[in-house]
């Protein structure tokens, strides 16, 4: 489930095209989260931003980083498939709407729990692909050491239109036109 960063900061530059810094919660002994953050800071300048990562240990320590975040100003927040985070982003999505600054999520369900909009996996896809892997060592035609690693070539524009309202950020267009809006009843 590996993260579509530059497209990720492609979606927050069309929407906050004024933003210039971007929070991230991450939790430091998570080596997806970690790599994932190195990524957004080397490919952060080639959309004219910073990244401004807050590391934790525990879950209990997120609320305070989003705090943290806040208070030093940040435009927005992009959030990861980080555990400790994902675990707690209601609490975090009630601190950064209160403050008006959005939350972009990683994936289709951080979209659906209130985050604004995400170049982000679905992780339905992702189980479909897993199992057409499976599926071919079940029918014996290869064998797992035989199978390349793989990860999820195409993503999808999520949004969630009401979050998008409520922080008074319009969708452009041309991103309109493509992005799959979020059921948020389901």
């Amino acid at each position: 489930d590996l993260l579509p960063v530059s497209e990720q900061l492609q979606l927050i530059r069309a929407l906050q095209p004024d933003a210039k810094t971007i929070g991230i919660l991450y939790t430091t002994s998570e080596p997806n989260s970690v790599s994932a953050v190195a990524e957004y800071e080397a490919k952060a300048g080639d959309y004219g931003f910073t990244i401004d990562a807050v590391g934790v240990t525990a879950q209990a320590e997120v609320p305070q980083a989003a705090d943290t975040l806040l208070s030093r100003k940040v435009d927005c927040f992009s959030n990861l498939t980080d555990n400790n985070v994902v675990g707690v982003l209601a609490a975090v999505l009630e601190k950064t709407n209160e403050a008006g600054v959005p939350v972009y999520g990683s994936e289709i369900e951080q979209v659906k729990l209130g985050c604004v909009a995400s170049a982000g996996i679905d992780y339905v896809q992702l189980g479909r692909q897993t199992g057409a892997m499976a599926a071919k060592v079940i029918r014996g035609e290869a064998a797992c050491a035989d199978i390349p690693f793989e990860t999820i070539a195409s993503y999808s524009n999520y949004v969630n239109s009401d979050a998008l309202d409520g922080m008074g950020i319009t969708l452009p267009a041309d991103i309109a036109q493509s992005a799959v809006e979020v059921d948020t009843a389901a």
